[in-house]
């Protein structure tokens, strides 16, 4: 063999050798690639958040609950006229009884001026007296005929110009005692029943008011069309080409009128009602939640079922694909642009399975993925169920709602599922603390609740807004186990119009934010699929420009937090003492913080808190946090 043959042959074989071992080494490094990926989706780490706000024991809350003076929902919702009378200072609130408008009023104004935490007293028109006006300096008539107040009428004009409050609390009929009232309430004249089909707000009063017209869905006649003198000062008004006045406020004499005429008497409106209320006299003080939280039900889970020909449409991936590549995706830089702190509830399986031994689900690539990095960027994880099945027993009528849901035979098997869940998340996630429950489609019976109780559940998170079969809840403290009900206000990526209403609203009474979604609401074309996750996703991201541009001064809150933070508010009673340069607070039951909102009505403005601090969320509307049980709010000096 030559040389040239020999050195030829070396290099073949120096090459051949160089190729196979980067190979080798090419792949090792894809495997271990390979490996590095898996065990990232497997085993996103998380840290336990620093804990922000905490509640007290169930013992402690059902103890300072039931102490506390306010009417129950059954007293709330049911058709008759309560009469308390304590002759003290506050509000009296005039009702009339068997009149149905006044009976939705009463829905409207009990729950109202008891979360605002301010003494107030109830009677019915025809049981009114003239001499109740000098123990109170505000009068609340929420009645439709002005005749059953008979020569009182009278009597109620001559308190108003010496220094008392009125505000008429819905557009009554016309009759002559109500046009005895014009010359105090600005009116020179008045027409007929008048529709409502949008709000428009003339003056920035309200948070979030100005931002936009608001379209009232299913619009009615529920104004009446009115002619007012020019010192009465609108601040909402209907829309449309000739709109009429409907929250007015004027100065009559030494006292104040303000006159609601938007006759909408629907929970989803309580805040505009609520700020038509505080408009009354110089100023006003009323407790706050102030907290925002995202929900997102079912997650993790497994994968969602339903149609997703939309994302194949959108896409050309699976569901699962879809929900890891894009959906997680986009949720997470919602969080980090907002500085959100989800909330996600766990699904442990999606069978119909409601009794014997419920089976642990071995899958938990998913479970762990989706749960440690919504965990490692700050949010907590509840529980919403085994499976997706409510917690009602046989003899709970769906009403032909839901087809594919099965009741629950007893509630040991409900005891049982809730104990597979709980010891399903504690292998996953050890060091979380699971307190938030989320009732699936928001259907929970009393006997649910009763063995939620039994387990680490702290707050029920259902909704705020009436409908058929919801399990609807108010912003508070349960007496009766120390469950703290969190209502979710607004859900999913196509938020109407009605939604937006609500939400706007209870920023103004609670200043609250709670929303929720579904991650299969790009599955469900009621839900809006067929829009495509691209429009669902701007949809959202166009809520929370709206929300945190109008109320950047709002806390963003877990779901455990959220409840800290409406235990606080529920369980404070406020004192307030009134002088010309300001107001004095005395918070009771203070723990650690409150918050409270304060409304200037003759255009001063804040100077200093001392206890506190204050920031503008409105005009004349300010958002006091209180540092100390003891707060003293300072105005500045008006200019001579």
């Amino acid at each position: 063999m030559s040389r040239l043959k020999r050195i030829r042959k070396r290099i073949q074989r120096d090459f051949f050798d160089f190729r196979m071992g980067g190979m080798y080494i090419l792949g090792m490094a894809f495997f271990l690639i390979t490996v590095v990926l898996i065990l990232v989706q497997a085993n996103v780490r998380y840290s336990i958040r620093p804990e922000r706000l905490s509640m007290a024991s169930k013992g402690e809350l059902i103890r300072q609950k039931s102490s506390m003076d306010c009417f129950t929902k059954e007293e709330i919702e049911d058709d008759t006229i309560p009469n308390r009378f304590t002759e003290g200072n506050g509000t009296l609130l005039v009702l009339e009884d068997g009149e149905a408008t006044s009976l939705k009023a009463k829905k409207i104004y009990l729950p109202v001026l008891d979360q605002m935490k301010d003494p107030y007293d109830v009677c019915e028109a025809y049981d009114f007296e003239p001499e109740m006006l000098k123990t109170h300096d505000k009068l609340i008539l929420a009645i439709t005929n002005y005749r059953k107040l008979g020569e009182s009428i009278s009597d109620i004009r001559d308190w108003v110009k010496e220094g008392g409050n009125l505000m008429i609390a819905y557009p009554p009929i016309y009759s002559g005692s109500f046009a005895t009232l014009f010359d105090i309430l600005g009116i020179k004249s008045s027409g007929n029943a008048a529709m409502v089909e949008g709000l428009h707000f003339n003056k920035n009063f309200m948070i979030g008011g100005i931002s936009r017209d608001y379209e009232i869905i299913d619009a009615y006649e529920s104004g009446i069309s009115l002619a007012l003198t020019e010192d009465c000062d609108v601040y909402l008004q209907s829309t449309g080409e000739y709109p009429l006045p409907l929250i007015w406020r004027r100065e009559t004499g030494e006292g104040s009128i303000v006159f609601d005429n938007f006759g909408v008497l629907e929970k989803a409106y309580r805040g505009i009602h609520a700020s038509a209320f505080t408009l009354l006299d110089d100023a006003y003080v009323y407790p706050v939640i102030n907290g925002s939280a995202f929900y997102i039900d079912d997650f993790p889970s497994p994968v969602p079922e339903g149609d997703g020909k939309y994302i194949t449409r959108d896409y050309n991936i699976s569901i699962s694909d879809f929900y890891s590549q894009i959906w997680w995706n986009d949720m997470y830089e919602l969080a980090q642009k907002y500085d959100i702190d989800y909330t996600g509830l766990v699904i442990e399986d999606y069978s119909a399975q409601v009794k014997g031994k419920f089976k642990r689900n071995t899958d938990v690539n998913r479970f762990q993925y989706f749960g440690n990095m919504l965990l490692r960027s700050g949010g907590e994880i509840g529980i919403h169920g085994y499976n997706h099945m409510p917690l009602v027993l046989e003899n709970f009528d769906y009403q032909d709602q839901y087809d594919s849901y099965v009741q629950w035979p007893g509630t040991e098997d409900m005891r049982n599922s809730l104990k597979e869940v709980f010891d399903f998340t504690g292998e996953l996630f050890d060091q979380e603390e699971l307190q938030v429950y989320v009732p699936p489609s928001n259907v929970l019976s009393e006997e649910g609740r009763n063995i939620l109780t039994e387990t680490p559940i702290r707050s029920i998170a259902s909704v705020y807004l009436p409908t058929d079969l919801a399990y609807e809840q108010e912003f508070d403290v349960s007496a009766k186990d120390g469950i703290i009900n969190t209502p979710r206000i607004t859900s999913g990526t196509v938020i109407d119009e009605y939604m937006m209403i609500a939400a706007m609203s209870e920023l103004n009474l609670h200043m609250v934010n709670t929303h929720f979604v579904h991650p299969d609401d790009v599955l469900d074309e009621d839900r809006g699929a067929a829009l495509g996750w691209e429009k669902l996703y701007g949809n959202l991201k166009d809520y929370l420009d709206w929300l945190y541009t109008n109320c950047p001064s709002i806390r963003n809150l877990t779901g455990s937090e959220l409840a800290a933070a409406v235990q606080r508010y529920d369980l404070c009673k406020v004192t307030r003492e009134y002088d010309k340069e300001g107001v004095s607070l005395t918070v009771d039951n203070f723990d650690k913080e409150a918050y409270v909102m304060y409304r200037t009505n003759k255009g001063r403005s804040v100077s200093r808190v001392q206890g506190g601090s204050y920031k503008s969320v409105a005009d004349g509307l300010y958002l006091i946090k209180c540092d100390a049980p003891r707060v003293r709010i300072d105005l500045k000096q008006e200019q001579k």
